[in-house]
């Protein structure tokens, strides 16, 4: 039995200085079973080989669309019959959001050293539970694609333009990300428009089941399964209740600021604010032209074929903060 299992993804841009590095540690350490993909079509045949070593920790190296694929993989897969290993993620990639949860962060040497540490000890301390977001068009029988968390509305538009207009500039991350905050704020509260800046937002209808439904254009939605929550949002509490945690923010200048002030201060979901929309459910429903990310994966709901969102049975994490 290894200790660790290692998907890496060579092709993930963090990988491209950072796989070497890798590769020498796995060198030295014996009791890692590396094994790497060129591309995500190959996780379901790289999980099939990794279940026959048996690992106590399952470890994935690569991008959001890598860690979002195995995700998806490692559920509907099977390979590893009704007990699967916990997962860990490194902190590699553009966002690490799942790996900021888990408590991953820093060098993704340091946290691969700290995951052997914890493989070679008690790791019932470290596992925690996590829902997954399962994404369909509301097909029967259709395969959900899963993962944690989901950007939509002027939050998808703001991502692509990140990743399309902003990251080939090759800055680094903090600076691309606080330039694409700028650039939203500055379009959404001002209303100008052009090629260079993030595109305008079309309405859309959310629905969360027994939630009720609003319908409008906004400037940020969120949907996720994750425990540490973006903007200093607070989880909300008494009303509906289920895995999935959704947060609105409707495209008009006084809820963008109100918003922004909250979530500064660490305020943002602990009281009612005029146009911000925070509630819980079990299932969620987006319809209109629109587009939504899936860690890092992007997925469009048009008329007739909306975009349905629900939890997963709780899959088994290692918290690295645990």
């Amino acid at each position: 039995m290894a200790r660790v299992a290692l998907l890496s993804n060579p092709r993930s841009t963090g990988n491209r200085s950072l796989l070497p590095r890798i590769r020498a540690f796995c060198a030295e350490h014996r009791d890692v079973f590396h094994y790497e993909v060129e591309d995500v079509a190959q996780i379901g045949d790289a999980l099939r080989t990794i279940a026959r070593v048996r690992p106590k920790i399952l470890v994935i190296n690569g991008g959001d669309g890598t860690v979002q694929a195995t995700l998806t993989e490692l559920y509907h897969g099977d390979h590893f019959g009704v007990t699967p290993p916990p997962v860990a993620v490194l902190p590699n990639g553009k966002t690490n959001l799942i790996a900021l949860d888990l408590g991953a962060v820093g060098d993704p040497l340091q946290a691969l050293a700290r995951i052997m540490e914890i493989a070679g000890d008690d790791m019932a301390p470290h596992i925690v539970a996590r829902e997954l977001i399962a994404l369909t068009h509301g097909e029967v029988n259709a395969r959900p694609v899963l993962g944690m968390f989901l950007g939509g509305a002027g939050l998808a538009d703001s991502m692509l333009y990140c990743r399309n207009k902003i990251y080939p500039l090759g800055l680094p991350n903090g600076i691309s990300h606080l330039l694409t905050g700028l650039a939203l704020l500055f379009t959404m509260m001002f209303g100008i428009r052009a090629a260079f800046l993030p595109p305008k937002s079309n309405p859309i209808s959310v629905s969360v089941i027994k939630g009720g439904v609003l319908t409008g254009t906004f400037a940020l939605l969120i949907v996720t399964t994750l425990q540490k929550l973006l903007l200093g949002w607070k989880q909300a509490q008494g009303g509906n209740v289920g895995a999935l945690q959704l947060m609105m923010v409707e495209q008009r200048a006084g809820s963008l600021v109100g918003a922004t002030v909250a979530s500064v201060f660490g305020r943002l979901g602990r009281n009612p604010m005029t146009g911000v929309h925070i509630e819980r459910g079990d299932e969620i429903r987006i319809e209109g032209s629109s587009s939504v990310i899936l860690d890092g994966e992007l997925f469009e709901s048009r008329a007739g074929r909306p975009i349905v969102l629900t939890p997963t049975a709780p899959v088994p994490f290692l918290s690295l903060a645990a």
